[in-house]
């Protein structure tokens, strides 16, 4: 694979302590039921287009009856994900694979629906990944996507200063590209809603947590640099939210009969 490894050990336990475990999204499985809110999940077919450490995927399997595909492009995050799944004692009902960037590795219309919590904000080419979505939904199939967002072309210094503390890839667009996107590909149905503001709030509460009673087990955890670090990252990320300069946005959509 010759794809670069992003999300460290560290950053993974971080993200596990403030987010829980296997997630790594904020939210947690509360976002993994919205994204969902709206549809019946049992007994269908689910691709989770960057699954990450595993979480929304068992979330959906356990608690909707899902049966459920992970793929993520991180070797480690797919090896801890089975392995979750195999502890939760959900084999045969959720599977984790290793893809690469491109083309998914599924035939047209295998799945009933396409969820994805994060991961097509890291994915430059949206209109390539959308036409994915679209080609491997049956007809009548949604896609539910949750996405970093911002409402300019043009970032201002805290949201690059935001990104330097992160040290990921982000492909930012505007709330209204998505809408383009998703009817470009085809989708039907389209919703593009704000998913911003409980995140506002709860953002500047994680930063608050880090700094005070979470400090020292984060030291424990990660090291004192590494501690220090994610408490400017989170701190740098409070402000950008309570400033507006980066926004969160849950899209709706359907593959038309």
């Amino acid at each position: 694979m010759g794809h670069e490894v992003e999300y460290s050990d560290a950053m993974i336990k971080m993200l596990e302590l403030i987010w829980g475990e296997g997630f790594m999204a904020p939210g947690g499985p509360e976002l993994a039921d919205r994204l969902v809110a709206d549809l019946d999940l049992a007994g269908k077919r689910v691709l989770d287009i960057g699954s990450g450490l595993g979480g929304p995927s068992c979330h959906l399997a356990q608690k909707h009856g899902a049966i459920v595909t992970g793929v993520d492009i991180e070797p480690q995050l797919v090896e801890i994900s089975n392995r979750r799944a195999w502890q939760k004692e959900l084999a045969g009902r959720v599977d984790f694979k290793l893809v690469e960037p491109g083309p998914l590795p599924f035939a047209d219309h295998s799945f009933d629906i396409v969820i994805s919590a994060g991961a097509i904000t890291q994915i430059p080419d949206k209109p390539a990944i959308f036409a994915e979505c679209f080609r491997i939904l049956g007809n009548g199939g949604n896609l539910r996507n949750f996405e970093w967002t911002t409402p300019s072309d043009t970032p201002s210094e805290d949201l690059l200063y935001f990104f330097e503390m992160e040290d990921l890839s982000y492909a930012l667009e505007l709330p209204g590209a998505y809408a383009s996107y998703l009817q470009d590909a085809g989708f039907s149905d389209i919703s593009v809603a704000d998913d911003s503001g409980w995140y506002r709030r709860q953002s500047r509460e994680e930063y608050e947590l880090l700094k005070g009673p979470l400090y020292q087990q984060m030291v424990d955890l990660l090291g004192q640099a590494d501690a220090d670090h994610f408490v400017e990252d989170w701190r740098a990320m409070a402000i950008v939210f309570e400033k507006g300069d980066l926004t969160q946005t849950i899209c709706r959509s359907t593959r038309p009969d």
